[in-house]
């Protein structure tokens, strides 16, 4: 019999990952940096997957800011805040005014691209709050999205006196710089994850050097609720709160989830809570119930995702490869938002497809740090729970992640510090878009509470 630790398993392991891969789609098997369908398809036609700069064009930006009550204003980062904090703009008395910059971060040339609201630049604050000791929300965005992607949240927040609100493009994503990203994908999770980590926990850190912000409530959503949560272990001193949006990599993954999924099934699935209406994960362990065999289209679906996943394969990869067709590939999830106008939708679509055009970079970084399904290769329940300082999180009341994994944190903690999570309702996994009125409420309530 083979247990766990035989060299005879792992051998047998690594033969069957072998047949596997043979019969993934030949197009896959190149350099993840260039893949081979993608160079062929530039031979024939040199605009097919080609990339833009991300300083090019903000166009689409502003337009979908403007949706959201904002206008944006370009300046240069290294004009001083005093100027910034007296811009004088022509605009309409009931828009946010909002300065866009590229914050430099290091002397290669990276970049964070920064929307900023400073507090009195809105007529928000009276004189003497103006000249009072500012406090700063910082807004990090999840995967295939950007600062974009709060414009229904900037207004409302931006009403709260004495703070400055403060959105970023992680590096390598959004309008941010986008540097090379290597992956290390052979030397184990551990290494893969902390790789991953450090790329992105030392940006975000360089940046509030740069930004002169000792302290911060750091708020991230899905991909980015797990990134500040790394931050927030690592840098405690600069979190005065701890704000995790309906974070991915929390909760422990099914002991089988590479075999669960190459076989079609879902590790994880959702119920209806009968009292609360809400949907809650079942435990991560628990057979998924299916009518009947997975068909060859979902067996299909399941092992292509995971092969390209665990290569770092990114979804932006994928809508370069389809060209001009790609464009329809973004509409197509972002028909999702349902709760939006024709108008919002075309506006949030424009914006993420131009920044699936841009260069490759962190992107590709997804499979490092989690495993299929979104479970963490470090995964945050077993970490947060060591954080110093008030954490709140967040859930939509449909969300595709589950509230388990944040429910286990806050049980962990054990009341060591104060912890709290709120259900925004009628929402999925970006509730801060499907239901702003409700969600900017919350984090208002978050960003003036005085009983902490």
């Amino acid at each position: 019999m083979l247990t766990e630790s035989s060299p005879l398993l792992a051998i047998k392991q690594q033969q069957q990952q072998q047949q596997q891969d043979a019969q993934l789609p030949w197009l896959l098997h190149s350099k993840a940096d260039e893949p081979l369908v993608s160079r062929a398809l530039s031979w024939l036609w040199p605009c097919w997957g080609a990339t833009q700069d991300s300083r090019t064009d903000d166009e689409n930006e502003r337009v979908l800011l403007a949706l959201g009550g904002v206008t944006v204003v370009r300046r240069a980062a290294t004009e001083s805040k005093t100027e910034a904090d007296t811009l004088n703009v022509d605009i309409d008395s009931e828009q946010v005014v909002a300065e866009a910059l590229d914050v430099d971060i290091d002397s290669h040339g990276n970049y964070i691209h920064t929307i900023a609201i400073r507090s009195g630049s809105n007529n928000n604050s009276s004189s003497s709050e103006v000249r009072a000791p500012r406090r700063s929300l910082v807004l990090t965005h999840g995967y295939f999205a950007g600062v974009g992607f709060f414009f229904r949240n900037y207004q409302g927040l931006s009403k709260v006196p004495g703070w400055d609100i403060y959105a970023i493009d992680w590096l390598g994503m959004g309008r941010s710089s986008r540097p090379t990203y290597k992956g290390v994908r052979d030397e184990g999770d551990e290494r893969r994850a902390t790789h991953a980590e450090d790329f992105f926990v030392e940006s975000l850190e360089a940046w509030r050097q740069r930004m002169g912000i000792d302290k911060m409530v750091l708020c991230g959503h899905s991909f980015g609720g797990y990134m500040v949560g790394v931050y927030a272990l690592r840098y405690p001193q600069h979190v005065e709160k701890l704000v995790m949006l309906s974070p991915i990599g929390v909760p422990e993954a099914p002991h089988d989830l590479e075999n669960m999924i190459w076989q079609g099934y879902e590790p994880v699935h959702r119920q209806l809570h009968p009292k609360e209406g809400e949907y809650r994960m079942k435990s991560n362990n628990e057979a998924p119930v299916y009518n009947g065999k997975p068909s060859w289209q979902r067996l299909l679906l399941f092992r292509t995702s995971v092969y390209m996943w665990d290569r770092n394969y990114s979804p932006q990869w994928v809508v370069r490869l389809c060209g001009p067709f790609g464009r329809r590939v973004v509409n197509w999830y972002i028909g999702r938002f349902s709760l939006l106008t024709d108008e919002q939708r075309a506006g949030m679509a424009a914006y993420a497809h131009q920044h699936a055009l841009l260069a490759e970079s962190s992107a590709s970084s997804l499979g490092d740090f989690l495993r299929p399904g979104g479970f963490g290769r470090r995964p945050l329940v077993n970490r947060v729970p060591d954080v110093t300082m008030p954490t709140v999180l967040f859930y939509g009341s449909h969300d595709w992640v589950g509230s388990a994994g944040g429910e286990e944190i806050v049980r962990r903690i054990g009341g060591r510090v104060a912890t709290r999570i709120h259900y925004v309702p009628n929402a999925s996994h970006n509730f801060h878009i499907d239901n702003p009125a409700v969600f900017n409420r919350l984090m208002i309530e978050e960003m003036t509470r005085t009983d902490e």
